[in-house]
């Protein structure tokens, strides 16, 4: 119950906080700030790897030790 406290008062004060800061920047210099952007609850989701298409799925049918 606290950390839900905790995660909804961090909403609201990153919404203020990307509000203020986007009033105050120069749109030509940077990108427009979000609330995620200074939420510490909220994660990032970070990509990694090699996307998954279709000239790629051959090497996952195939396994580790090769296609048998």
């Amino acid at each position: 119950m606290a950390e839900a406290r905790g995660r909804a008062n961090w909403a609201q004060t990153s919404t203020v906080l990307a509000l203020i800061a986007n009033v105050n920047r120069d749109p030509k210099k940077t990108r427009a700030f979000r609330p995620a952007d200074f939420n510490p609850f909220e994660t990032r989701r970070r990509r990694r790897g090699v996307p998954l298409v279709a000239e790629n799925l051959d090497v996952l049918k195939a396994g580790v030790w090769g296609a048998r």
